[in-house]
């Protein structure tokens, strides 16, 4: 298996099963995917630590009723903190007027996954061919990659995903078109499509991987209250009108609103925005 190992599959493996994620990338190193192409890629195993290969996040979005533009913050909840936006996302779903639950819809909390990649083929881009990039993908390409490692398809994929050596299998993103939206469930892994990278290339590409865990900043708490009652109450001075939320022991599960977007549609607004 070349330069990739069992040994880091298994730390893999390990912190996929984890239900904690603790977390040098930059936001531009993330590739855009855009429907009507088909890209394919090797996912990385991050090197330096392989039970970081990859970042599983919360992240908040949505226009911004005092400026109009699109703001968005990574959730404390990815690394099991307070959050006071999804706090009082929870308080006015439960207990707020009817007018208040339409507004807070307006507020999109988005699961996500990032992973280091080598592009083999990028169609819309082709300058990304043969660098590290990072994928940023949702619940679609989740459950494609899951079954690869420890579902139906490990048997047949396995460690072989990670692997740029002669065993590995590619990537194919697909992304089609679905109404107004995008979708990724015809994306798959293939063996077809080999390529060629001496061992010493193998070990530069792998020893390139980024440390997803700095690729967002995550706001102290105050910030976060700062941030609501600017952009989503219009409101600067030092009262803030979001009300006090439970203790984290007393905090429940936040509901679903009625009307939610499904993860489909939830992708297409993640990714018509994030350049705003």
């Amino acid at each position: 298996m070349s330069t990739f190992n069992t040994s880091m599959f298994q730390s893999i493996k390990d912190a996929l099963a984890s239900s904690e994620s603790k977390g040098s990338a930059t936001f531009n190193e993330i590739m855009p995917t855009k429907a009507g192409n088909t890209y394919t890629v090797r996912l990385l195993p991050y090197a330096k630590d392989a039970s970081k290969t990859f970042f599983h996040y919360y992240n908040h979005g949505w226009n911004s009723y005092a400026t109009g533009q699109y703001v968005q913050t990574l959730s404390p909840q990815t690394f099991g903190e307070r959050d006071p936006i999804s706090e009082e996302r929870f308080r006015v779903l439960r207990t707020g007027s009817e007018e208040e639950k339409e507004k807070m819809q307006a507020i999109r909390r988005l699961e996500k996954w990032l992973v280091n990649i080598y592009v083999v083929d990028d169609p819309a881009n082709p300058d990304n061919n043969g660098k590290v990039k990072i994928l940023r993908y949702g619940k679609q390409l989740q459950k494609i990659i899951t079954e690869a490692i420890e579902g139906e398809d490990a048997e047949e994929f396995g460690p072989r995903i990670f692997d740029l050596g002669p065993d590995g299998v590619n990537f194919k993103i697909k992304v089609e078109q679905q109404g107004d939206f995008p979708t990724y469930v015809s994306s798959r892994f293939t063996t077809a499509g080999k390529i060629n990278l001496s061992e010493d290339e193998q070990k530069d590409i792998y020893d390139g991987g980024f440390d997803l865990s700095e690729v967002f900043t995550l706001k102290s708490y105050d910030d976060l209250k700062g941030m609501l009652n600017e952009h989503y109450y219009c409101k600067t001075d030092d009262t803030p009108p979001v009300t006090s939320a439970p203790t984290p022991a007393e905090t429940p599960t936040e509901p679903e609103p009625v009307g939610v977007a499904s993860d489909t549609v939830e992708e297409d607004i993640d990714e018509l925005l994030k350049d705003l």
